[in-house]
């Protein structure tokens, strides 16, 4: 009895023609109304109508396979055709609108997916005509809401731009919908009263961390990618201002740029909760900034916005993205935090083009493996921020570059010989910054770092403390407060600051684990020290690694080793002949581990003068 069951189901499947389609429904907005009021106005408007739709049908490929009274039901074989159709559709629909009476008005909603069909003859049933139906019934009057099965085929063959809904729930069924951007229309989200709710209820949590991923160069200009870059520096850089959650640095983002990884993955990897997508299209004068917030736990969209703004409003367009953001995230924003934001700096629009090369020079030059190419890209930055502050001398975003650039360039043993003219040149520039930005974050540790150049220990404290204080989530604040550490002999508060630093700026592991080296050198972790050490080998094969590497193995009374790492940076350092020449360019931010250090080295067999 079983096997006959099983046999004439079996049957039956086969008896079913089924396929993969595009559907297209559409209906009008209030149409038992219209006809209520004007019956023969209403019908008359309804077939000029479809005769549009029916022309765009055969225009763009599609079928017709049922309709009934005011619903079109319609079949596609492209997305991309199917998407075009409806948003054509909804433009003629509009500008007819302009041009007949009050009665003669017609609006109409459209639902599109993709998915499986039963072919019946001319006609076609099941889930998705229904997912169709019911995200037709979900569209915006004028709108177009299309499901996720159809994004993926579209989003990156049409210059359209989509809405992501996230789940929807549309009369018993569960689907990710998106709306087709329209700039006559409000954009839609429904989740940030949720998100609202769940960081109020976070009591006691860690503030959430969030990522803004680089902008997407939309402009088919491949020079244009350094004005993206900019764009979503400079909302970094409003962003960091505030205090009650953490911005991941440009430094680690810039990692991910051009990357196909899913979000959920990049958020894991930057341990971020939300992330900020966004993409510009520059056009003349003229330029359209999109930006979407995502929830990558849950893999939603929270909210998205988009501003055509001419390039004279571009720094509003920076602000008001920043707020939004800000806003949803964190609403216990105090309001003099949205001012201090909202304060409108007016920039030389040639030297801000410049600082967005130098940045874009700069962020290269951070990610370089190679230390020539290192160099190569901070010198290309140094020539743009240069050329930014002769164009516009009250851009402390310029001198803030210039002096950000120089700190690589001090401490850089390869560049000692100049080292004198960076150190000048670098006090310059960050007194600049400072003055004309007193409360920037960056203004303030690059103040600070001057006093450390010119060992005012107190002064460096002060001016570490008042970034903290300004924002406390500050990655170069948490590792300036290391590095302080680091000088006082508090090695283990120097990790825990340098560890925070580097949770906000994943992507500057070198830079950290430098310091944590120093740390463990300190606490005399030889272990740890040389974990540290070969981090920094793996990124960059760097002679003061092999130099730091040498002298910890020598401590551990490993000194075959040892040499084999000294021989290696003699390489490249000939001008170290002996223990006292290393000691002028050993490491010299703490006397002990300085002496380390040398002791070290002449462990491993460096001669004594």
């Amino acid at each position: 009895m079983a096997e006959n069951v099983v046999q004439l189901n079996k049957d039956a499947q086969q008896d079913i023609d089924r396929k993969i389609a595009v559907i297209f429904v559409t209906d009008v907005v209030g149409f038992s109304k219209s006809m209520e009021v004007n019956e023969e106005e209403t019908l008359r408007s309804f077939r000029a109508c479809r005769e549009l739709l029916d022309n765009l049908f055969e225009e763009h490929g599609g079928r017709i396979f049922n309709t009934a009274g005011d619903s079109v039901l319609a079949e596609f074989q492209s997305a991309v055709s199917a998407v075009i159709c409806a948003n054509e559709f909804q433009k003629l629909i509009k500008e007819r609108n302009k041009s007949v009476g009050p009665d003669s008005v017609m609006r109409f909603r459209i639902g599109l997916n993709m998915g499986d069909v039963i072919v019946e003859g001319s006609n076609l049933y099941g889930e998705g005509v229904n997912v169709a139906a019911r995200l037709e019934s979900f569209s915006r009057p004028d709108g177009v809401c299309l499901s996720k099965s159809i994004i993926e085929f579209v989003n990156r063959k049409t210059e359209l731009i989509f809405n992501d809904l996230g789940e929807q729930q549309v009369k018993n069924t569960s689907v990710h919908a998106f709306d087709l951007e329209d700039p006559d229309l409000e954009s839609r989200s429904f989740v940030e009263d949720k998100l609202l709710e769940k960081v109020n209820n976070e009591e006691g949590s860690k503030p959430p961390v969030i990522a803004i991923l680089p902008f997407l160069n939309l402009s088919n200009d491949p020079e244009q990618d350094y004005f993206a870059d900019g764009i979503t520096e400079d909302i970094i850089s409003q962003m960091s201002m505030f205090k009650t959650f953490p911005v991941i640095s440009s430094n680690s983002v810039f990692a991910f740029k051009g990357s196909q990884e899913p979000t959920q993955k990049i958020a894991e990897q930057l341990k971020a909760k939300y992330l900020i997508q966004g993409s510009v299209r520059k056009g003349g004068n003229k330029v359209r900034i999109t930006a979407k917030l995502i929830d990558a736990e849950q893999d939603k969209q929270l909210w998205s916005q988009n501003w055509d703004r001419s390039l004279e409003d571009i720094f509003e367009v920076q602000d008001e993205v920043s707020q939004k953001v800000a806003a949803y995230i964190s609403p216990a924003l105090s309001l003099n935090e949205q001012k201090n934001l909202s304060e409108e700096n007016k920039k030389n629009l040639s030297a801000w083009d410049e600082s967005l090369q130098a940045l874009n020079f700069y962020n290269k030059a951070q990610l370089a493996p190679k230390l020539a190419d290192k160099i190569e890209n901070f010198e290309k930055s140094l020539e743009h921020a240069r050329k930014c502050i002769e164009l516009d001398q009250n851009l402390s975003k310029g001198y803030n570059l210039i002096a950000s650039i120089l700190i690589f360039k001090i401490f850089e043993p390869s560049l000692s010989d100049e080292r004198k003219d960076n150190e000048d040149e670098y006090l310059i520039s960050a007194q600049k910054a400072f003055d004309l930005d007193p409360n920037d974050p960056d203004s303030l540790i690059n103040k600070a770092f001057g006093y450390m150049i010119t060992n005012d220990e107190a002064k460096y404290r002060e001016f570490v403390e008042k970034a903290a204080q300004i924002n406390p989530h500050h990655p170069k604040s948490l590792t300036s407060f290391g590095i302080l550490m680091v000088r006082e002999g508090k090695y283990d508060d120097a990790i825990n600051s340098f560890k925070s630093a580097l949770e906000i700026d994943p992507q500057s592991r070198m830079w950290h684990d430098t310091w944590l080296t120093f740390c463990h050198i300190g606490k005399k972790d030889w272990d740890e020290a040389i974990l540290s050490i070969d981090r920094n080998l793996r990124d960059q094969e760097h002679s003061r690694y092999y130099g730091f590497k040498a002298a910890v193995l020598a401590h551990q009374g490993k000194i075959d080793e040892a040499k084999v790492c000294l021989d290696k940076y003699l390489e490249d350092r000939p001008e170290v002949k002996n223990s006292e020449d290393y000691a002028g360019v050993a490491p010299e931010f703490n006397e002990d581990i300085k002496n380390t250090f040398v002791k070290g080295m002449e462990l491993a067999g460096l001669p004594k003068p």
